[in-house]
């Protein structure tokens, strides 16, 4: 078995490090390398399309054979590759000219994710009704699993849009409009991405660490004076932003 674990690594390391790795001839395992840096390459291009777009194919197929080599795949699952994409590409010296690339991209692992997440019934109002009024500070309210909140200073929902699908590539987005705090959410079998206040993103980033209400409302208040807490929650039971609670 030893050697047998040994022989996968090596195989391993000559596909994405180069060389034979004693393997002979050489030609033999380049044939393997080829397939598995184009078929990685394509997973990171499905992932990642808006991003495809904004740096061309050149670029984008060395920045993933460039990922491919710093985080091959570690599950038997393909959907979990490219989560450090993000990651690589603030990294990079040659990005910098495009500083809005990381959060796009951070967007876009999350309509992936959302995607893919498990589905969950609604929120029980029943029995959330029961819950004594004096107790409702301590409410603590569990998010949707297919939901995702990404915070930018760059207009990334606007690039996104511009950037996806059949989008029109001469769309003209200025960077000095503001950041955006976006959710992502497939509440039944569609997804949507919106932009929200800084008060409602606050309040479910709160929730989303654990917080109680009592926290998350004073965490929200700090975010976006004036906010209406109670047409907020409304809104997010009846979206199916929040799927359940506990009770401290």
């Amino acid at each position: 078995m030893h050697a047998l674990r040994e022989l996968q690594r090596g195989f391993a390391r000559a596909i994405l490090e180069g060389g034979a790795a004693g393997f002979a001839p050489a030609e033999r395992v380049q044939v393997y390398r080829n397939n598995v840096f184009v078929n990685f390459t394509q997973a990171l291009a499905d992932v990642y399309p808006a991003i495809a777009r904004l740096v061309g194919e050149d670029f984008f197929g060395q920045v993933a054979r460039r990922y491919v080599r710093a985080h091959g795949s570690n599950s038997g699952d393909l959907h979990d590759f490219g989560r450090k994409f993000p990651a690589l590409l603030r990294s990079l010296a040659e990005s910098r000219e495009l500083p809005y690339l990381g959060d796009v991209a951070e967007l876009e692992w999350a309509w992936h994710e959302v995607f893919h997440a498990a589905d969950a019934p609604a929120l029980d109002t029943a029995r959330l009704a029961r819950v004594p009024e004096g107790a409702h500070e301590r409410l603590r309210f569990r998010l949707n699993p297919a939901l995702r909140l990404v915070a930018s200073r760059y207009p990334i929902l606007a690039i996104w849009e511009a950037n996806r699908g059949d989008a029109p590539a001469e769309a003209t987005i200025r960077l000095d409009a503001g950041g955006d705090c976006v959710r992502v959410l497939r509440p039944d079998l569609d997804s949507f991405a919106e932009r929200l206040g800084a008060g409602e993103f606050a309040l479910l980033a709160a929730f989303g660490s654990g917080a109680a209400l009592g926290e998350a409302c004073e965490a929200a208040a700090a975010a976006e004076s004036g906010l209406d807490f109670g047409a907020a929650m409304a809104r997010f039971v009846l979206d199916r932003s929040i799927v359940d609670f506990t009770l401290d």
